[in-house]
């Protein structure tokens, strides 16, 4: 008869899970944390807790070396940084564990066009819906994937997006012609609870919406990469080129720093070319004299 017993689960990593819980951490964040500090521990063949601040440099340089990428190296640095100032109380070595700095890239931005020309390349209705929803109002995938039917308040125009980044909630608008859509789709599918069901009662994976956006970017045509986060970052460019204010996109965004949303104004091309230059005010003979 098969052994069908859960393994047991060392103090120490029992430990560093209720750390995390206890600090409201989400489930995405315990699993990256609980992987970065067990391919640490590996990687020197030794419990974590006996390795100290040589054996994280080590292991960065490590990292670098193997081509990892600069926001994954980063997440490490979270996980250990996690891992000795909270699990084992040694305050003086998080902060002497580095930060890499990421080169400052300017993100992918669609056209309202290319916008329109991804959204009907995508096949499946419900995945249709919900990445519509994504670039309606400016959501990160794991909301989407997270709303339910009840976060529509269509009597205000509302959306209610909970446990966003950080644990935080905040409300978006409703755009009419995203309501006219969900209504739609909601007709046609019927979801109960989750607004993008997907298998065993839960929501829809967000493998799912990416694994989507790969596909309708190359069936709609697009040279550009399109992820979730580029309907985004489409969405807050849009708001910008439109008038409307940095710091109502910062709240629509759910950004702590109105420094982060202002990354915006570096793609936002029409503001950019609505700014007048200085050489208008001046009047300058093209010819010089002979």
């Amino acid at each position: 008869m098969a052994d069908t017993t859960t393994p047991a689960v060392s103090p120490l990593r029992r430990r560093m899970i209720d750390d995390m819980m206890l600090r409201n951490l989400s489930p995405a964040t315990q699993r990256s944390y609980l992987h970065a500090v067990t391919k640490f521990s590996r990687h020197f063949g030794r419990s974590p807790d006996r390795l100290g601040l040589e054996d994280v440099r080590a292991f960065q340089v490590y990292l670098v070396s193997q081509g990892i990428s600069w926001p994954s190296l980063n997440q490490t640095v979270c996980a250990l940084r996690f891992f000795y100032g909270v699990t084992l109380n040694r305050g003086e070595i998080p902060e002497r564990i580095a930060y890499a700095r990421m080169p400052r890239k300017l993100p992918a931005i669609l056209s309202a066009d290319e916008v329109v020309r991804f959204l009907e390349a995508v096949p499946s209705l419900k995945t249709r819906a919900a990445l519509t929803t994504a670039y309606a109002a400016g959501l990160r995938v794991s909301e989407v994937v997270s709303l339910k039917v009840g976060d529509i308040d269509s009597d205000r125009m509302l959306l209610q997006v909970r446990h966003g980044k950080g644990a935080k909630d905040r409300t978006v608008m409703l755009s009419a012609q995203l309501l006219d859509i969900l209504r739609t789709y909601w007709r046609l599918t019927r979801p109960t609870d989750w607004l993008f069901p997907g298998r065993e009662d839960g929501p829809i994976n967000v493998t799912v919406l990416h694994s989507a956006c790969r596909s309708a970017a190359k069936a709609a045509g697009l040279t550009k990469k399109v992820s979730v986060h580029t309907l985004r970052h489409s969405f807050a460019t849009h708001l910008l080129e439109s008038g409307v204010d940095i710091r109502i996109i910062q709240v629509l965004l759910g950004h702590n720093s109105l420094s982060t949303t202002a990354r915006y104004t570096q793609v936002a091309t029409t503001t950019i070319a609505a700014a007048q230059s200085p050489l208008d005010c001046l009047t300058l003979e093209v010819v010089p004299p002979a």
